[in-house]
């Protein structure tokens, strides 16, 4: 498994090049945004460590450039910045997972076996048209008929989840997991919270947003609508 390491902190990076050299992991590691985007545009990793707060060129730069160009590599963020805002900020911008300073090298390793087993959570369409909403997956915007729907970053995330693959149905859970990633937890009544409020901001805009939840299974396109 190739892992790009974006890391400004010279101590930890290293501390991390031999940790995870020694499960297994091929390695290569900067501390400087620029080269490290220079890296991960041109190089061919499975997995890529992005701190946020870099020389140069800041990680948040790096991950929106990354997805811009479609690509496919598995990312999380490793910061010290953990509010709320901030992981819902990388999330958005296309991080497939986040994980805040402190924190245990275990755990690290166990959510970058968890990335190289499933499919990344990446940008693949810049603008997804559905019963004509257009959702701007550059902008995180949703529009009807030309006007703007204000969401919340919540309500996007869910939204652009579903959108994105239209021929699924997706449970709580996986909606929980794209959302808050793979060790936190939205409950379903939250979730239907932000889609009920979301429809609202929908109606209002003259539409009817084409979301359904199919009971048992969870929530879906329905084009019907």
């Amino acid at each position: 498994m190739k892992l790009l390491l974006v890391e400004d902190s010279e101590s930890l990076r290293n501390s991390l090049k031999m940790g995870l050299g020694n499960l297994g992991f091929t390695i290569d590691a900067t501390g400087d945004g620029a080269e490290g985007l220079t890296m991960a545009t041109m190089g061919n990793y499975d997995l890529m460590i992005l701190d946020l707060m870099l020389p140069s060129v800041d990680g948040l730069t790096i991950l929106k450039t990354i997805r811009r160009k479609k690509s496919e590599l598995k990312v999380l963020i490793l910061s010290a910045k953990g509010d709320t805002e901030d992981r819902i900020e990388g999330l958005l911008s296309g991080a497939d997972d986040y994980l805040a300073k402190p924190f245990s090298f275990d755990e690290l390793h166990v959510r970058l076996q968890t990335l190289s087993r499933r499919g990344a959570l990446v940008i693949d369409e810049n603008i997804i048209e559905v019963n004509d909403f257009i959702l701007n997956t550059q902008l995180f915007t949703l529009s009807f008929h030309g006007k703007n729907i204000n969401l919340t970053p919540n309500e996007y995330k869910l939204i652009e989840c579903i959108f994105k693959k239209r021929k699924l149905v997706f449970s709580p859970e996986k909606l929980s997991e794209y959302l808050a990633g793979q060790y936190d937890s939205i409950s379903k009544n939250t979730i239907e919270a932000h889609l009920s409020s979301a429809r609202k901001k929908a109606k209002a805009a003259g539409g009817v947003l084409p979301i359904v939840n199919k009971r048992g299974f969870g929530y879906m396109v329905d084009q019907s609508l």
